[in-house]
């Protein structure tokens, strides 16, 4: 019996640290990439890589391609998820610390339960809930006004735009729940990602970022190639394994770990300081996303998550 849970239990703890580990990373290879490319570019050559690696890919293993009903949904989620999310999100991490930037995308799941709450009516506030939202946004005032750059304070402008951002991503989470997709998970996202892509491009060209093109360096090379491969394929993969073997809400954690790993190789490797209010903030972010994702976990268990929710972050 030893020997047949070893193999098992030992590809789900590879599969849990790709999760953690590669997406918590995913902040600082951005960081490198719109160091040396045009960040709304960097953007688009990372999604229509993946996303035509992905629907290549799963086409090629006999998946079928969207019907010409599905493919209108697919491009509003492209456009509420990828275009919207990561033209952002890109942008900001020109001048917002990557570690910053994680936290700040790790609100998602408090957007989605206010989204829940007062549009869908699918919850119930209940006073820990109450707590939780209070405990995040209190965290990011804390986070952000305690933050630092070499150049200062972290503008205020980009992190609202990330804030934002998340806003698009958790319309289109709960959209997702309405719409019917490709039943093939990697047609579904491949497409989005695809169609992202495309979109972002196409916003790429017209802010005239190609004129910006210079030769990029080995470092911004290695960031993009790791953002499409490790980032937007391996990692997406081990998250589709763990939700088929393991509950959602035990998945789910990534949500609150990859902020911790994102943090932690921004101050050791990028110089990314943080002051006692900062870190503060931060803690008090993470506390607020265990508690929202406990309290939906233990209220209203699903099947999966939407297979795309957190394909790359």
């Amino acid at each position: 019996m030893y020997r047949q849970t070893l193999p098992r239990n030992w590809k789900l703890v590879a599969a849990l640290g790709a999760v953690y580990f590669i997406w918590g990373s995913t902040y600082l290879a951005i960081k490198v990439a719109v160091a040396a490319l045009p960040p709304v570019f960097a953007a688009g050559v990372r999604f229509l890589a993946a996303g035509s690696l992905l629907y290549t890919w799963s086409r090629v293993r006999g998946a079928a391609a969207p019907s010409r009903e599905q493919w209108p949904r697919i491009w509003l989620l492209a456009a509420l998820m990828f275009f919207t999310c990561y033209s952002i999100l890109f942008w900001a991490e020109e001048t917002v610390p990557s570690g910053i930037a994680s936290v700040l995308v790790a609100m998602l799941p408090a957007w989605t339960l206010i989204l829940e709450l007062a549009v869908l009516k699918t919850q119930r506030l209940t006073p820990m809930l109450v707590a939780a939202l209070t405990s995040g946004f209190l965290g990011v005032a804390l986070l952000t006004a305690g933050a630092r750059t070499a150049s200062g304070a972290v503008p205020w402008l980009p992190c609202a735009g990330i804030l934002v951002s998340e806003i698009a991503w958790a319309t289109a989470s709960i959209l997702s729940k309405k719409f019917t997709l490709p039943e093939s998970l990697g047609i579904s996202a491949g497409a989005q990602m695809l169609c992202g892509g495309c979109l972002i491009m196409t916003l790429s060209v017209l802010l005239g970022e190609w004129h910006d093109l210079r030769p990029v360096p080995w470092n911004a090379v290695f960031a993009m190639l790791y953002l499409i491969v490790a980032g937007s394929l391996i990692a997406f993969y081990a998250y589709l394994w763990l939700l088929s073997r393991m509950s959602p809400t035990t998945v789910s954690s990534y949500a609150y770990v990859n902020p911790i790993v994102a943090l932690a190789l921004g101050y050791f490797l990028a110089d990314e300081k943080l002051d006692a209010s900062a870190i503060a903030g931060a803690a008090l972010v993470i506390a607020s996303v265990i508690l929202i994702l406990k309290q939906r976990g233990a209220a209203r268990p699903e099947a999966h998550e939407m297979c795309v929710e957190a394909a790359d972050k």
